[in-house]
């Protein structure tokens, strides 16, 4: 056989190869949202239930934005429950502050996983 002819077979055998190994190695499993799977299912806090989540002591850091609460205890920059240098707690609203005076926006809680929802007051 010659080299042409070669290289024909091995290109797609080396190509299914490695397409079955994808195909065996997948887990079979689709990636998940972070957020809940309904709003019914959704835990509903109040502000003084938020307030409980603050970092401080091991608990949690939880913030809400826009009626949704979310989980920011693993982002580095909410360790033990402060951002911005104290300037913010965590177990509190920051529905306005995070336009007027955050330089990132909304944009930092796509880090974050979404927990519940604040309760209609």
């Amino acid at each position: 056989m010659n080299k042409t002819k070669k290289k024909f077979l091995i290109i797609p055998a080396l190509v299914l190869t490695i397409a079955l190994l994808f195909i065996a190695c997948a887990d079979g499993t689709t990636p998940t949202e972070t957020e809940p799977e309904s709003e019914e299912s959704e835990r509903v806090f109040t502000l003084e239930e938020l307030a409980e989540f603050d970092g401080q002591d091991g608990r949690a850091a939880y913030i809400a934005v826009d009626g949704v609460v979310y989980d920011v205890s693993d982002i580095p920059e909410w360790a033990g429950g402060e951002h911005a240098n104290g300037r913010f707690q965590a177990g509190r609203d920051y529905s306005e502050e995070i336009r007027s005076e955050s330089p990132h926006g909304t944009g930092m809680l796509s880090r974050a996983k979404r927990v519940g929802r604040l309760a209609d007051e």
